[in-house]
Formats: structure tokens, sequence, C-alpha cells
């Protein structure tokens, strides 16, 4: 039996839904634990592929200081703990983390208790947990980081099913992710008129805080957009679109080189340790991708870029940076070691 653990925002837990999904298809169904905190009882509560599911009262440590961080440590030790619990009645034999502060208590538990544990790193820039206890691994996963047993990342097979090369600018989507960016939101209001104008439609996801008065603006402003707060169909969105202006944190990054969409990429400038900002600077060095910080961006300047960009090209290349098969290599890598 294998534990999947680790979570808290939707990039960690796209990679252990990407795994739960590999492991079903082979007739495994894993457990998973979890915080009650962040996303991940949406995410999982009621996901049918887990044998069963379990949300610990987890927390970041990092940003605490004094008594608070000693409490802190003090919970993650003690649902260790539970989580030995949870090990021998589900007879736990490999656990896989994704990170975040959802995955300390059974990482840890799985080394205290000597029970194989694999870890995959998202960015580019590692976590703190996983940075942590990288050298205890039995395998560590990751698309950017050296000494790192490589894989593709796990990407659903839609979104490679569904990919095209782009020759035309017809459609701009903008993607604030499921939680919304309030500054892709307004700098797509802004650059809606222009684009309208231009022949150029538009897709809009929201996220759900500032959908309605966005699906306000584009009705009063009479311009016909395809207004979403979140998708579960995003590869159908993405294949209507010729270009994505967005941020770049790991899953929608990599996704977008899957489904050969180039972008403009606007990292949110208070990720830890700026990570998004150099999961997108490793394709735009490689000329996949375009990047503004949005301190010193507005409407004019995006568009300039995409007007100057050769998007065929771009899409031609992003093919060569991913394939399918991430979450296979993954399992396939755990379960060898039977």
């Amino acid at each position: 039996m294998i534990a999947i653990t680790g979570g808290g925002t939707g990039g960690h837990l796209v990679i252990a839904k990407a795994i739960k999904e590999e492991l079903n298809k082979r007739g495994i169904e894993p457990i998973y634990i979890g915080s009650t905190s962040g996303q991940d009882k949406v995410w999982f509560e009621n996901d049918h592929g887990f044998k069963q599911t379990y949300f610990l009262s987890s927390q970041g440590v990092v940003n605490k200081k004094g008594l608070y961080k000693i409490k802190a440590l003090w919970a993650i030790l003690s649902s260790a703990f539970t989580c030995k619990a949870i090990f021998k009645q589900h007879q736990i034999r490999y656990v896989f983390s994704v990170g975040g502060y959802s995955a300390a208590p059974a990482s840890i538990g799985a080394l205290l208790f000597r029970i194989p544990l694999f870890i995959h790193e998202q960015n580019a820039v590692m976590g703190k947990l996983n940075a942590l206890l990288k050298p205890f691994t039995k395998s560590f996963f990751s698309s950017y980081h050296q000494n790192a047993t490589y894989t593709n990342y796990p990407i659903q097979d839609a979104f490679f099913t569904t990919s095209r090369i782009r020759n035309e600018l017809k459609t701009i989507i903008f993607l604030g992710g499921s939680q919304g960016a309030t500054f892709i939101n307004k700098l797509a209001m802004d650059m809606a008129p222009q684009l309208s104008q231009r022949g150029i439609s538009i897709i809009h996801q929201t996220g759900t805080k500032e959908f309605e008065a966005i699906q306000t603006f584009y009705r009063e402003h009479q311009i016909h957009a395809d207004v979403f707060a979140f998708s579960k169909e995003m590869p159908e969105k993405l294949i209507r679109a010729d270009f994505a202006i967005c941020r770049s944190g790991a899953s929608t990054l990599w996704e977008l080189c899957a489904a050969r969409l180039p972008a403009f990429f606007i990292p949110f400038p208070y990720a830890a340790g700026n990570h998004q900002f150099f999961n997108a600077q490793a394709l735009v060095d490689k000329g996949l991708g375009l990047l503004g910080e949005q301190s010193s961006i507005n409407a004019t300047h995006v568009l300039e870029a995409i007007d100057a960009a050769n998007i065929t090209l771009i899409s031609t290349q992003l093919a060569q940076s991913i394939h399918s098969g991430g979450a296979k290599e993954i399992v396939d890598t755990i379960l060898k070691n039977n």
C-alpha cells in the first residue's frame, strides 16, 4: 500500500492527483494524508480514488517565531506518531510526498519509522521541507534540479492529446488560477477593449472572488468573452487559445508546455523564494516564453511583446520541452522497490 501526502495549494495537489490516478490505473488505491488547512479537503475529501483520506491539524513552521514555532513543530511531531498508527493500519510500504506543510507529519513519520520516502519537487526553487528531507529520500523527483531522479512533469494526458501548433493570434486566455489573481484580472480588463477592436477573442479564468464583477465588466462594455471562475476542463479551454497570459506556478507552466500554448508569464511576486519567477525564467532562457514582473508592466507593454513574438516558433519548440508519461515514470520508480 502507498500513502500520498502533501498539499496546501493546487500546485502541490495536482501532482498528488496525477500519481493517484496512475496508481488507480494499476488497480492500486492509495491513502491520502493531508491537512485540515489549505485546499486539501476540498480536493480530496470525497475522492473515491483513495482507499481512505486523513486530514491532520498540521501547519506551516517557516513564518512562525518563538513559542509559535515550537508549538507548530510539536504539532508536527505529534502528528507523525498519528501517522505511525495510520501506516500500520494500512500496511503502508511507501510514502510519496508532494511537499508543502501538509506533507510534514507523514514525511517525517516515514523517516522515523523507516518507510521509504519519495519526494516530488514542483518548482525551480526547492521548498524548505523538501530541502530538509531530500538527503534521506529513496528517490527525489524534479523537472528542474540536478542530482534528481529526472522525470517529465506529471501532466494529464488530455493536455498532450489536445495540443496543437499555433500559427496566428485569434484568441488569448487569461489564467489567474483557481484562486484568481487580481493583477491579471485587472490587466485583462485593461487589454480587453484593444483586443476586441482587433478581433481577438478572450477566454478569462477569474477565480471565484472576482468572477461576478468581471463578468459584469464584459457585459457592460459589450465585449464577448468566455468568463469562468474555475474549470475542470482546462485542456478544452487551452485548445481554443493561441496565447496565454498567466502566473507561473509549475503546474500551469508545464500544462501550457504540453498544450504547446505560448505564454506571457507574470510571476506572483510574493511566492516563497520568488519561485514562480525562476520557474518561468527556465523556459524564457530557452526562448520558450515571455516574462514580465507585475511591478513594471502594463497592457501596452504586454501587447507590444506579444506582437513581437514568433508564436509559431515558440509553439513548435514547446513540444520538445516535455512529453507524456511523467506520472508513469514516478510510479514505475516507486514500485521497482518491491
